[in-house]
């Protein structure tokens, strides 16, 4: 496991390589885009599991945190949805150089699946397998889950949106320009320009059905559920993580196949 900084020196992004343990390596490598706030650092320990389990399997996996999260360069609030989406497009190419490959597949959890998936659709042919799991299927699905739980809880919403309308949930903020760049993005209306797509659920959603049914045509589409506990946007008193054993068993088995 290698931590390191690549990309624009002046704006550099943060990724932590994983290179392959098994004698036979494999001739792509994995790139595992992260969710956005609280969902990343809930899934942090799945997603080091998951880059593991594939190095068993004999790929070379690159974690990375986009521009102005995590340890990237800059704040939140400075960087757009576009530049997060130009984000894997670096990612990719730092991950062919230091794996010597041609070929990269993508991994998506949550908001890092719709980003996936829309630079897939901006750079077709460039990735070989797209894994969605658990993923945001649009940002305006995105914008009405995070209204649910915002009307269940017992503030006002004042609590939530600033002055500049910019959503403040679970300690994270998305600006009001962030949130107008999500609601033009809908996975179900997008041409993806990949060899295959696997969507991977935990738990079965009128969102994830309208994925499945969008997508269902689509030459190479997998879909599986596998139950699993655990709500990603639930955080409780004591910071509970999750780590959900059989769905990383899936995604690790939807590269392999």
């Amino acid at each position: 496991m290698n931590p390191f900084f690549f990309g624009d020196s002046a704006n550099p992004l943060y990724g932590v390589y994983h290179p392959p343990t098994a004698t036979q390596k494999q001739t792509e490598a994995i790139l595992l885009c992260p969710p956005f706030g609280q969902e990343y650092m809930r899934s942090h320990r799945a997603y080091r599991q998951l880059a593991m389990l594939l190095n068993k399997k004999g790929y070379a996996v690159l974690r990375f945190d986009y521009k102005g999260t995590g340890d990237s360069f800059g704040e939140p609030e400075d960087a757009s949805i576009q530049d997060w989406i130009g984000d894997i497009g670096i990612a990719i190419e730092e991950l062919k150089h230091s794996a010597q490959v041609s070929t990269v597949s993508l991994v998506g959890l949550r908001l890092g699946g719709l980003i996936a998936a829309k630079y897939c659709s901006e750079h077709p042919g460039g990735v070989n397998k797209l894994v969605l799991w658990d993923t945001i299927v649009s940002g305006d699905r995105y914008i009405e889950e995070l209204n649910t739980y915002i009307e269940k809880a017992p503030n006002s919403k004042s609590k939530y949106f600033d002055e500049q309308g910019s959503l403040h949930f679970n300690g994270f903020a998305l600006t009001n320009a962030q949130l107008n760049e999500l609601k033009g993005i809908d996975l179900g209306m997008l041409s993806l320009g990949v060899n295959s797509v696997s969507q991977i659920c935990s738990s079965e959603s009128d969102n994830q059905s309208y994925l499945k049914e969008c997508w269902n045509a689509h030459q190479g589409f997998h879909y599986q559920h596998t139950a699993a506990p655990g709500d990603w946007n639930f955080v409780d008193d004591f910071g509970g993580i999750l780590l959900p054993q059989q769905v990383i068993q899936s995604v690790v088995s939807s590269i392999v196949a």
